[in-house]
């Protein structure tokens, strides 16, 4: 994986559909336009013949973006959801922390809870029969085309701490067929009087589609596995590192340290040099 393709001529603005599939991310601010930079590169690294594309909101401008188009992404902005001004208080973030704080990692300032209702726009994405979405704060490490092949909806479980948590889905990385029935159907769900989803989007997903197929966890292998379940990382199995809860873009950040392998691999994506060969990366300490 140390050569790099040429780049794809695409403008910045909305562009239409070359193929039938299409991976798409989400930017809603500058520091995830960063890390959606490196993924970017690592899906184009992967040989993938499927379209990516960059949904944006109007929190990030022209700098920000520049890069994720030079890098070969189509970019389509999207506007936020028109839910009312009940639902969008109770998904502030400053509610969403108070009333389900994440005890188990740090979220970092910059994360917008009520942005990530937005990913649901790439079901009004038509002109693609499939869609495999990716969060922003993840790199792919193979070709994973073949996930275009699975079921709406196909997601990973949410494990990260204990194979307990195999029941919740993560929607970091999920199948989707666009549909603007579809979009349409889940607008009126979301904005339900009183409705509250205290995971935002990835529990609203999980209400609306509680019948999800369940991708291998090494399609969205998530970061504190690295130290909390090392007999489960595998690097020649791993398709999609999701760097959840601190990003390796931050500044010494609280697991900076226990982290350190994986945040090199992300500079190095993000960077504009060589990749390692992920085979032969070393393994997380497991005593």
């Amino acid at each position: 994986m140390s050569g790099e393709p040429a780049a794809r001529n695409t403008p910045m603005s909305t562009e239409p559909a070359r193929r039938k599939t299409a991976y798409v991310t989400l930017v809603t601010n500058a520091d995830f336009a960063r890390g959606a930079a490196a993924l970017i590169r690592s899906l184009a690294l992967t040989g993938t013949q499927a379209d990516i594309l960059v949904m944006h909101t109007g929190g990030v401008d022209d700098k920000a973006l520049r890069p994720l188009a030079d890098r070969g992404a189509g970019l389509v902005p999207v506007a936020m959801l028109p839910t009312s001004i009940a639902f969008n208080e109770r998904h502030a973030r400053n509610q969403i922390h108070a009333r389900n704080p994440f005890g188990r990692g740090r979220k970092p300032l910059f994360h917008t809870p009520l942005d990530n209702f937005c990913k649901l726009r790439l079901w009004e994405l038509e002109t693609y029969e499939r869609i495999v979405f990716l969060d922003a704060d993840t790199i792919v490490l193979r070709n994973i085309d073949r996930l275009f092949d699975y079921p709406e909806f196909s997601a990973v479980p949410n494990v990260h701490e204990s194979l307990s948590d195999f029941h919740r889905l993560n929607s970091g990385v999920f199948v989707a067929r666009p549909s603007r029935a579809t979009f349409a159907t889940m607008l009126d769900r979301l904005d339900a009087p009183d409705a509250y989803w205290p995971r935002t989007d990835q529990t609203f997903l999980q209400s609306f589609f509680p019948d999800w197929h369940g991708l291998p966890v090494t399609m969205n292998m998530l970061q504190y596995v690295w130290f909390n379940l090392p007999g489960l990382w595998d690097w020649n199995s791993i398709g999609v590192l999701h760097f959840q809860y601190e990003k390796p873009w931050e500044l010494d950040h609280p697991r900076a340290g226990a982290l350190a392998p994986l945040i090199a691999l992300w500079q190095a994506f993000a960077g504009e040099g060589p990749v390692p060969d992920i085979a032969g990366l070393p393994g997380p300490a497991t005593s």
